[in-house]
C-alpha cells in the first residue's frame, strides 16, 4: 500500500529551526516529484516547494524562498524540507504530496499531486 508519512514537526521559537521528513513506503521515490504543502487555522491549503524525481530541480514559494531548502535522500525513500528562521506566520499542518513523474529535471508547486501524507503540525510561537 503506498504511503507517506511526515515527521519532524513540532514547537519552536521564532527564528528557530526544523527539519521535516516525508518518508514514503509501498513505492520507490525516485519516479515521483515531492511537494510540500501546509495549511494555517482558517486558510486554504497552500504550496511550499517542490522537488523533481531527479532531485535537480526544486521551486519554492516566495513564503519560502530564502529560508526553506528540500532536498531527497531516495536511498531512504525520504524527502526533507529544512525550515530556518521560522515565523509566527508559518504556523500549519505541513503536508507532502507525491505525483508519479517519471524520471524528470523539474517541478511545480502547482501540479496535480496524487498521493498525500496526514500532515504535521509545526507550531512558531514564543
Amino acid at each position: 500500500q503506498l504511503q507517506l508519512v511526515e515527521s519532524g514537526g513540532g514547537l519552536v521559537q521564532p527564528g528557530g529551526s526544523l527539519r521535516l521528513s516525508c518518508a514514503a513506503s509501498g513505492f520507490a521515490l525516485h519516479y515521483y516529484a515531492i511537494g510540500w504543502f501546509r495549511q494555517a487555522p482558517g486558510k486554504e491549503r497552500e504550496g511550499v516547494s517542490c522537488i523533481s524525481s531527479s532531485g535537480g530541480g526544486m521551486n519554492y514559494a516566495d513564503s519560502g524562498k530564502g529560508r526553506f531548502i528540500i532536498s531527497r535522500d531516495n536511498a531512504k525513500n525520504t524527502v526533507y524540507l529544512e525550515m530556518n528562521s521560522l515565523q509566527t506566520e508559518d504556523t500549519a499542518i505541513y503536508y507532502c504530496a507525491a505525483e508519479p513523474t517519471g524520471f524528470r529535471a523539474m517541478c511545480a508547486i502547482n501540479d496535480d499531486y496524487d498521493y498525500w501524507g496526514q500532515g504535521t503540525q509545526v507550531t512558531v510561537s514564543s
